[in-house]
């Protein structure tokens, strides 16, 4: 059975030039799915360290590993619909070909 999802808070970790408030929904997720994913990887420590059965902590490493995936693909997302959204060129916009390129580092 599925968690039921938490409601969005603002993130303990922003950069010092930004505020929550400038964060989209979508990054604040990100930064959200990041942060369980830290947990899990902390828990994977302890499991270790504990001597924790293997199928277990290889089970929570693949857990760990597909959460991380996910943000990943959701930001990539996030981002490539922001650059195609925006009319003018910009030189701080990747290419279709570098957007591409991203996309099949994380496939």
């Amino acid at each position: 059975m599925r968690k039921p999802k938490r409601p969005a808070r603002e993130p303990d970790v922003i950069p010092a030039d930004q505020s929550a408030a400038s964060l989209s929904d979508e990054e604040l997720e990100v930064i959200e799915r990041l942060k369980r994913v830290e947990g899990q990887v902390r828990g994977l420590l302890r499991m270790i360290s504990e001597g924790e059965d293997c199928r277990a902590v290889v089970t929570q490493m693949s857990a760990a590993r597909s959460a991380l995936d996910r943000a990943a693909f959701l930001y990539l997302a996030a981002h490539m619909r922001d650059c195609l959204s925006r009319k003018a060129p910009d030189s701080s916009n990747p290419s279709v070909e570098e957007m591409m390129e991203m996309f099949v580092k994380l496939a």
